[in-house]
């Protein structure tokens, strides 16, 4: 390890922002092709450099260190002065030199912004806990800034004593919290047929990880006298302009499933569901009902909309699978990745996230020959269950062109499937649940793009 970080490699991080809207838009609707992807070079090196700045910064880069630094020789302005006072911002906020690292949305995938997506920047972020400000977003009908005096949660169906909640009797409650993942199940969705998105923002953004703050539904359930002999599936209903309802198996729901209004050591986000939202680990995003108004227990399957003719998985016989819901075992390399540069050989950390629906993280291996040999990467703790794992390799790049990969496994011996393989099962015309190993293509000038290798 001492002689690898000898000489320790640089990564010029992707520029946010360098695709214009009609190029982002081509590439959601067809793909990358060369000629976009000759677009798309020239567009990352102009923001390249305005991103590298001066000569000197760049001869920085080349040379690894400037004689006589002024950085160091001379006294920054912070080192001489006195600084803001406390409460300068009553709600802190990051640095104004790490604005570029903001949720994005990626023009076309939807008619209207109320309905799309913003995309979290997994490839500028630590650990494994998503900040708020930058969990993605997944609406149908736009996002409220709901009154919390106001909002009322309702148990009905096949239970002995029907029940309304006001935000002020369940937080009285006693409340427990826990770290998990949420994925929407389109996550990936554009890769099934081919390459389609630059970097690893848009191809696996739409996935965050927090704590989460609330009551376990199972107390709220025996609380009515829920019917335990026929109760078999509870309805969650959302209070938004789209009716969004989904179905929830009553083990579940008795298992794991939680009603919270907290997330990350302060209240649910508006665009998070705030003042109240089911948290269902596991699960694809859609089922963790935002603005949450209603359960109901039922003692069968609802069929609603959004899981007869959506979220479901189109197989390669044209028949649908429903109620496929459970987030499979997946894992990506954040960094280095698509739309990244590496400035120099030498010694890299690679880094990157694994999480699996059914339980916990047990191994994730790397790949920086395309899947020809594999090593064990670290897992950094805490090692939860249905949340986001955090994992690294050493890896010294001698300059040669070549494919990084990560294939992870869970607890129950799942293994993430390369998309060949999984193509093999599902076809190439669903939408939902891709959880195929990701590759990212490294050339000899150290630029990375997204590239599928199996």
């Amino acid at each position: 390890m001492a002689d690898n970080i000898k000489k320790l490699g640089r990564i010029l991080p992707a520029p946010e922002n360098y695709l214009s809207a009609e190029m982002a838009h081509e590439i959601t609707t067809k793909g990358l092709n060369e000629a976009r992807r000759g677009f798309l070079l020239k567009s990352f090196l102009a923001a390249s450099s305005a991103l590298i700045g001066s000569t000197a910064i760049a001869e920085t880069f080349k040379t690894g260190a400037l004689s006589g630094d002024p950085n160091i020789l001379s006294l920054p302005e912070h080192s001489t002065t006195l600084g803001k006072p406390v409460v300068t911002n009553a709600y802190g906020m990051p640095s104004k030199y790490e604005t570029n690292l903001l949720r994005r949305e990626s023009p076309g995938l939807t008619r209207v912004s109320a309905a799309s997506v913003s995309f979290a920047p997994l490839q500028g972020l630590f650990g494994i806990i998503t900040p708020s400000g930058l969990h993605f977003e997944r609406h149908h009908q736009g996002w409220y800034d709901v009154d919390p005096s106001k909002h009322r949660f309702m148990i009905n169906g096949l239970v002995k004593n029907p029940k309304v909640y006001t935000m002020d009797d369940l937080m009285r409650l006693p409340s427990v919290s826990r770290m998990h993942f949420i994925e929407c199940g389109a996550n990936t969705a554009m890769e099934w047929g081919n390459v389609a998105v630059p970097t690893v923002q848009y191809s696996h953004g739409m996935l965050s990880c927090s704590e989460f703050t609330g009551v376990p539904l199972s107390v709220l359930l025996e609380d009515c006298g829920y019917d335990k002999k026929n109760g078999k599936f509870l309805l969650a209903e959302g209070s938004d302009g789209s009716g969004m309802t989904r179905t929830i198996a009553i083990e579940q729901a008795l298992d794991d499933v939680m009603v919270v209004w907290g997330m990350n050591g302060e209240m649910l986000r508006p665009e998070n569901g705030y003042p109240l939202r089911l948290v269902v680990p596991g699960v694809q995003g859609v089922s963790w009902v935002k603005w949450l108004r209603r359960i109901e227990v039922g003692d069968k399957p609802y069929a609603t909309k959004d899981e007869a003719i959506h979220y479901i998985d189109l197989m390669p016989d044209g028949m649908y699978r429903q109620y496929t819901s459970i987030q499979e075992c997946k894992s990506v390399i954040t960094s280095p990745s698509a739309g990244q540069i590496l400035l120099d050989k030498g010694f890299y950390n690679i880094t990157g996230l694994a999480w699996s629906g059914r339980g916990k993280i047990k191994r994730v291996d790397v790949s920086v020959d395309g899947g020809k040999n594999w090593r064990t990467a670290r897992l950094e703790s805490p090692i939860l269950t249905k949340c986001l794992t955090r994992f690294n390799i050493d890896w010294v790049w001698d300059g040669s062109p070549t494919i990084l990969q990560s294939r992870a496994i869970d607890e129950t011996g799942y293994v993430q499937p390369k998309i060949n393989q999984l193509r093999e099962v599902r076809g190439t015309r669903s939408v939902y649940h891709n959880n195929a190993i990701q590759s990212w293509k490294v050339t000899e000038s150290g630029e990375l793009s997204n590239v599928q290798a199996y």
